[in-house]
């Protein structure tokens, strides 16, 4: 079981604009990327306290959890199998307060997101525009 983990992920909109932040350097795990926020659940833990928790560890921002918006299943590089669930969110707050997991952010609009998140968040950026979910921000 050490080669399984349950990760959550944050796709935190605000104003049409979708917080981006970019992974230290020294990552071990894709370094330098443009990703959203979060990371893996902690042992018993509800994915929603999960993502809550991460998201304040990560951006110093408290979220409001609205709706999943993709559940995905896949083996990194290190061969560690993930099943990640990805939620769209709305922040309550706006002051950003990075960990040192990441060394910028940025609030980029939904329309540029594309040029400059990691493609594999590409799916949820188009799920979200095909089905106008901003009507429920």
């Amino acid at each position: 079981m050490d080669n399984f983990g349950v990760a959550v992920k944050g796709f935190i909109v605000d104003d049409g604009k979708l917080l981006l932040l970019k992974r230290e350097p020294k990552n071990v795990q894709m370094p330098g990327i443009w990703e959203i926020s979060g990371g893996r659940l902690e042992l018993g833990e509800s994915p929603f306290d999960g993502l809550k928790r991460e998201v304040l560890e990560e951006t110093g921002l408290n979220v409001e959890i609205v709706m999943p918006l993709s559940v995905r299943h896949f083996t990194r590089s290190d061969k560690q199998t993930i099943t990640m669930i990805i939620f769209l969110c709305k922040p309550l707050g706006n002051e950003v307060k990075l960990s040192k997991e990441h060394t910028e952010f940025e609030w980029i609009p939904l329309e540029n997101a594309k040029e400059k998140i990691t493609d594999f968040f590409f799916q949820e950026i188009d799920f979200y525009n095909k089905h106008d979910l901003q009507k429920l921000l």
